[in-house]
């Protein structure tokens, strides 16, 4: 039974370092560096929990070079047997097993040079299928395997399984990017692109090298797999707990706005969440009843005449926002993460803001960075201005933005300025 807790126990901890992710990212360095954490840690704990029970029962150590000794072994063993694996892995795809199916997009010298250097090492796990043009014009290209233009994205990716998308636009094709990036958005598919050398020398790229060949990787989620359970673990246990402790000034609020104004003391609402899921959001009303019969959606402006008079003190304070617990704790929802948007939106501002559909990629938050840093949503450009916002946040996705989002949103509640 102990061999079994402990044995659990290395899983667990491999799995919340991201040892148990996709290696065709990593280099041996990375391999060895992640071993070394995972083991130093792990040891540690077990050596620490191992003394507190010592000190339980009355007994002493004999030696403590038996800590060192295990943690040589730990990092000896599951650090070769890593690399052994990562080596084996290697040599499965020069023989052309295992290899993602991707595409280039692009036809520029650019693009040459990659498929080029994917050809030179097989072992990147790279199966090039083709290109994808930007235009009908570029088919017409000496020794390229074109596949089809932008316009036929969607259905080159899955009619051949594609897994990873390379760009490789010529400085004037700029402007195609984000046409390319939202045509990916609804796939599962992984893409990098060639950046500028502007962007390496300013440092706003991360680039990911293939044998000195940069590239710059876009990821859905950033967050490590231990930072996504333990958020998670956050949203229920503090959800939970919030609604029991704060029950009887629920049940005042129920009171107030049940005696104040005519209609439910709940809105329901449909709104699109993460993967274009839909879901009925909770708070407590604070407009009069029916309040869009006759407008339709409309964005709720900040003088709005349309929200009662306990309504404007609930928003100024943000208890409204309270019953959205009840989506959190039932998955619909997190604490922190993008506002979800209702449908009539979602599809209208598709259309009009390029890569809003990204923010579908993770599940909504009552707060966020946009709700904390930008003002109420009253016209299509302050929309534009929080897909900024929540595009930052997907990208940097981290508990530390998340208690920082947390942190800035109860300043926000206790200085009256919520947006």
């Amino acid at each position: 039974m102990p061999m079994l807790i402990v044995t659990i126990f290395w899983h667990l901890l491999l799995f919340f370092f991201g040892a148990y992710r996709s290696w065709y990212r990593q280099s041996r360095f990375d391999e060895v560096s992640l071993v070394f954490k995972s083991a130093t840690f792990g040891v540690l704990l077990l050596f620490f929990l191992v003394f507190i029970d010592d000190q339980g029962v009355g007994s002493t150590t004999t030696s403590r070079m038996y800590i060192m000794v295990y943690w040589i072994l730990m990092f000896t063993f599951v650090g070769g047997g890593r690399l052994f694996l990562h080596t084996i892995q290697k040599r499965l795809y020069v023989a052309g097993i295992g290899r993602r199916k991707s595409v280039i997009v692009g036809s520029s010298q650019k693009a040459r040079e990659l498929f080029s250097h994917v050809q030179k090492y097989p072992s990147l796990g790279y199966e090039v299928l083709g290109f994808v043009t930007l235009e009908p014009s570029q088919n017409e290209t000496d020794g390229l395997n074109v596949l089809g233009t932008l316009a036929e994205f969607s259905s080159i990716i899955q009619r051949n399984e594609v897994k990873e998308i390379l760009i490789a636009l010529d400085s004037s094709e700029h402007n195609k990017l984000l046409e390319v990036i939202a045509a990916c958005n609804s796939e599962n598919v992984q893409l990098k692109i060639i950046p500028d050398l502007y962007d390496i020398i300013s440092g706003q790229a991360r680039t990911v090298p293939i044998h000195g060949f940069p590239l710059i990787e876009i990821m859905p989620e950033l967050m490590q797999p231990w930072e996504k359970v333990i958020k998670r673990t956050i949203d229920i246990l503090f959800s939970f707990f919030s609604l029991l402790v704060l029950s009887p000034l629920l049940f005042i609020v129920a009171l107030l706005i049940k005696l104040t104004s005519k209609g439910n003391i709940l809105y329901s609402q449909e709104r699109v969440g993460k993967e274009g899921k839909h879901f009925h959001i909770f708070k407590f009303r604070t407009m009069i009843a029916d309040a869009e019969k006759y407008s339709g959606p409309v964005w709720a402006g900040k003088d709005d005449p349309r929200i009662t008079k306990l309504g404007n003190i609930l928003r100024k304070v943000r208890v409204d926002e309270i019953p959205q617990l009840i989506n959190v704790l039932d998955g619909d929802m997190s604490l922190v993460g993008p506002r979800p948007e209702r449908p009539f939106f979602v599809e209208q501002f598709s259309r009009e803001i390029p890569l809003y559909s990204r923010r579908l990629k993770v599940r909504p938050g009552i707060t966020g960075w946009a709700q904390v840093k930008h003002k109420y949503d009253e016209s299509i450009e302050d929309v534009k201005k929080k897909v900024e916002y929540d595009l930052y946040y997907i990208e940097n996705m981290s508990l530390r933005l998340d208690i920082k989002i947390l942190l800035n949103t109860i300043s926000v509640v206790l200085l009256g300025k919520g947006h």
